[in-house]
């Protein structure tokens, strides 16, 4: 439910269009919907803005499929992340419209038809939805997400897509890790230009400190579990993001790339201040 269903619903009993009897037996299915296994949240558009995201890890395809199935009756744009073929192919049996960005592991089921699935790493995505009028760098300006390896794309995909679908412009600057500086510094001038960069880095974890460095806007930091045997599956990288000497970064949990897209649409829609200067 949203806002929009909300007051569509209000002004029916209003206008004598709808009972309130009837009213009353729409909202109850509103606020919570018991599968049994699953308790689907029906008010999470009025509170967050987006329809609660499912976490598809650790579910049954089949489970993962009938919840996306039921938000999706309630909601124009339902996502599912960490969802594998298996569960995508589960979710499609059942809301054909469904769309699988296979980096990214995410689902997403949409009342129109859905674009196609990026090329890495060009920038297909964010071009469909620029397209279509969904944000703009002149209003919202664009976010970087950056990956310190190639091995780090399927996190930074994920912070990517999450961004895209919550309708910001992403541009992405992957393997440019500390260990050839000079690919970073390459990519200086889309750096200092962005509302918000995404740093996604496994290993030594350092890149969000050198990125902050550089640049006036905030960045987050994305420690991955990628690294050898004393990286601890991604702890190493988070310890240094979190003892960053650079200012302005704040730091997501491990292999996290959805939190640190949607803290990036947060980000980008505070109002810009004119004529607003970085702290010193």
């Amino acid at each position: 439910m949203n806002a929009d269903r909300l007051r569509h619903l209000l002004i029916e009993v209003r206008e004598g269009r709808r009972s309130l009897d009837e009213a009353l037996t729409a909202l109850k299915a509103w606020p919570y919907e018991d599968l049994g296994y699953a308790r689907l949240d029906h008010h999470r558009t009025l509170r967050k803005g987006f329809p609660e995201v499912v976490f598809c890890e650790g579910k049954t395809p089949q489970q993962a499929a009938e919840i996306i199935a039921r938000l999706a009756q309630v909601n124009e744009r339902v996502m599912g992340t960490r969802a594998s073929r298996d569960v995508y192919e589960a979710i499609r049996a059942l809301s054909p419209q469904a769309h699988y960005y296979e980096s990214a592991r995410i689902v997403l089921v949409q009342g129109e038809p859905s674009p196609p699935s990026p090329p890495l790493p060009n920038q297909a995505e964010a071009r469909y939805w620029e397209e279509r009028g969904v944000g703009s760098e002149d209003e919202n300006g664009y976010v970087v997400v950056a990956s310190g390896g190639t091995a780090d794309i399927p996190v930074a995909e994920e912070a990517a897509v999450t961004a895209e679908i919550l309708g910001l412009i992403v541009k992405r600057e992957y393997d440019v890790g500390v260990a050839g500086l000079h690919r970073l510094v390459d990519r200086l001038e889309t750096l200092q230009a962005a509302r918000v960069i995404i740093a996604v880095a496994g290993m030594d974890g350092v890149l969000p400190s050198v990125i902050a460095g550089l640049v006036a806007c905030p960045v987050i930091a994305v420690p991955t579990s990628i690294g050898y045997g004393t990286g601890l599956g991604g702890i190493a990288a988070l310890l240094t993001m979190l003892n960053a000497c650079a200012p302005g970064i704040a730091c997501v949990n491990i292999d996290n790339g959805f939190g640190a897209g949607v803290m990036a649409h947060l980000i980008c829609h505070i109002p810009l201040r004119t004529g607003a200067t970085s702290p010193r």
